[in-house]
Formats: C-alpha cells, sequence, structure tokens
C-alpha cells in the first residue's frame, strides 16, 4: 500500500539540479517564441493544438516548480516559471492551493480540497435547474474542455477581486508578480510578434487550460479509502509529455518530491503496488477517456461522502 503524504511533505527541494526539467523548460520557451513569432505563416488547425500543448506543458513545469523542482533554490525555480503564459492563475496563489490539495485525507471534500471538482450536498441542494445543469455538463469531457476554463478564470476573480477591493492585500504581492509575468508574455506576443489579443487567448491560452483540465478531469474520485482517490491513466508519450507523467497521478500523490523524469520507471516498479493501492482506478489513456465520457458525465456531481469532523492543517 502507498504511503500518503500531507502537504507539508509536498514540496522537496532536489539536492542537484535537474537538467531534463531545464531541457523541458528550454523548449516550451523556445516552441512558445517560435510559435508566436510565426504564427501568421501557421494555419489555424496546426497553430490551436500547437499553442495549447505549448501553454499546458509550462503549466506542467510551474507544477513541478511548486514540487520544489528543478533547483535546490526556490527563488530560481520560481523564476523558472515566471513568464505567465496561461495569463490567469499568479503562481504563489497555485503554489498554496496546491500543497494545500496534497492533504491527502481531504482528497475531494470541497470545502477543504482546492482542487476538488464535486459540489457540497448542501450547496448542492440550494441550487436551481440552471445551476445543476451547468454542473452535470462540466462533468462531461466536453463540458470540461469547452466550459470549464471560463469558470475557472471566473472563480478566480470572483474570489480574489473583491479582497483586493477592500483593501485585503495578504494576496498583492502574488498577483503583482503575476501582473508582471503575464505583461511579459502580452509585450512579446501582442507588440513584438503582433499577435491580436484575441488570438492570444483563443489560439494559445484558452486551449491550454482545457488541456490541463483534460488531465484533471477524473484524476480524483470521492472514495472512502483514500488510496482509491487518484487515478492512473497510462498515457502515450505526447500527452505524457506535456503533463509531464502527472497522468500517474496515484503515484505523484504517494511520491510527490519525485521528479516527472523519475515516475515512468517507479511506475514500472510499483505498477502492482499502486493499483491494488487505488483499487484499480486506471484508465488506459485519454482515448478511452474520452470514448467514455465525452458527452456522458463521469458521475454525480454532488460530493457522495460525509465531511471530515474536523479540519486539517494545511502545509
Amino acid at each position: 500500500m502507498a504511503e500518503w503524504v500531507t502537504g507539508a511533505d509536498a514540496a522537496r527541494r532536489p539536492e542537484r539540479v535537474e537538467w531534463p526539467t531545464l531541457a523541458v523548460a528550454a523548449a516550451v520557451y523556445g516552441g512558445f517564441g517560435l510559435a508566436t513569432w510565426y504564427h501568421e505563416a501557421l494555419p489555424w488547425w496546426l497553430l490551436l493544438p500547437l499553442g495549447g500543448y505549448l501553454v499546458a506543458w509550462h503549466g506542467s513545469l510551474q507544477h513541478e516548480a511548486v514540487h520544489g523542482h528543478p533547483t535546490p533554490w526556490a527563488w530560481v525555480n520560481e523564476a523558472l516559471v515566471f513568464p505567465n503564459l496561461g495569463l490567469w492563475l499568479p503562481f504563489r496563489l497555485y503554489r498554496v492551493s496546491h500543497l494545500t490539495h496534497h492533504n491527502d485525507q481531504d482528497l475531494t471534500e470541497p470545502a477543504r480540497d482546492p482542487e476538488s471538482f464535486y459540489v457540497a450536498p448542501a450547496d448542492w441542494d440550494r441550487l436551481g435547474p440552471l445551476g445543476r445543469a451547468t454542473f452535470w455538463t462540466v462533468n462531461t469531457l466536453a463540458g470540461r474542455l469547452l466550459i470549464e476554463p471560463l469558470r475557472c478564470v471566473w472563480r478566480v476573480l470572483a474570489s480574489e477581486m473583491p479582497r483586493l477591493a477592500r483593501g485585503d492585500a495578504a494576496n498583492l504581492t502574488p498577483w503583482l508578480l503575476h501582473l508582471a509575468g503575464a505583461a511579459l508574455v502580452l509585450v512579446w506576443t501582442l507588440w513584438v510578434c503582433a499577435m491580436p489579443l484575441l488570438d492570444y487567448l483563443v489560439f494559445f491560452a484558452y486551449p491550454g487550460l482545457a488541456l490541463t483540465l483534460l488531465r484533471s478531469f477524473l484524476e480524483h474520485q470521492a472514495r472512502p479509502a483514500q488510496g482509491a482517490r487518484s487515478v492512473l491513466v497510462e498515457a502515450g508519450w505526447p500527452l505524457a509529455l506535456m503533463f509531464l507523467n502527472n497522468n500517474l497521478h496515484a503515484l505523484h500523490h504517494a511520491e510527490p518530491g519525485l521528479a516527472w523524469y523519475k515516475l515512468p520507471a517507479r511506475y514500472r516498479a510499483r505498477r502492482e503496488q499502486l493499483l491494488a493501492g487505488n483499487g484499480g482506478y486506471r484508465y488506459g489513456g485519454y482515448l478511452e477517456i474520452a470514448a467514455r465520457y465525452l458527452l456522458k458525465p463521469k458521475e454525480h456531481p454532488r460530493h457522495p461522502l460525509p465531511a471530515s469532523p474536523e479540519a486539517t492543517p494545511t502545509g
């Protein structure tokens, strides 16, 4: 059985520089520079998946930085992902929420897991027909890819903007850093590359977030057994590389400090143990997931388990 961790254990700094991750960073920024510079020469049907792939890949790089990679120095790791290609979420807010998510005893609980897509029972009971229809829709893969990116952005803004307007400066520094990183991206794309803002949103930012939501679509399920809450998706290399092997999600939750490029070998060594630990919650790839859930909800949006009796400290 896998050993499960708390948020405090989820960001362990490596003892040395991890060059494969720096190579990914070079590929992400190099590819992004070329795709934006030559955007007018690329047909839309190529620019759309390419732009989305690069932004989602950068999001996976941010995930590595959250977990303390690829250097022993936190400021270097943060600087590595400073240009915010996705535009929408401050890195420092993501870091706090994601490490809170790694309190695995709280996984999927809407009030305590910031990455839960479930609706608390009391909130579900209060929802009207339109609200319930929306949650049913985003529990299909099509709805998650097409609609949920807008909802993600709205939730962040609806949470953070009133706080800033009230003069609560607790998150001011993360937002100022975020705006600087987003401005760097927009100066390059809008002024240097002469790309219209709408084009950047349509061909890069929105599909990048949608592809990230593809990974998270069913990576957690509400089950009484803690180990059974995280999925294993045995994806092929294009998506596994884009997700930096975070599709092997049960393994990532069992060993969150393990660098992305070490996950496949570790998975091969621990596959049977991990499948036994997560109750066989496994898919052979994202095509299998699409075939099952493209237009069919993966489960009821209402969280099915009773809430934990008391809050869990976060790391």
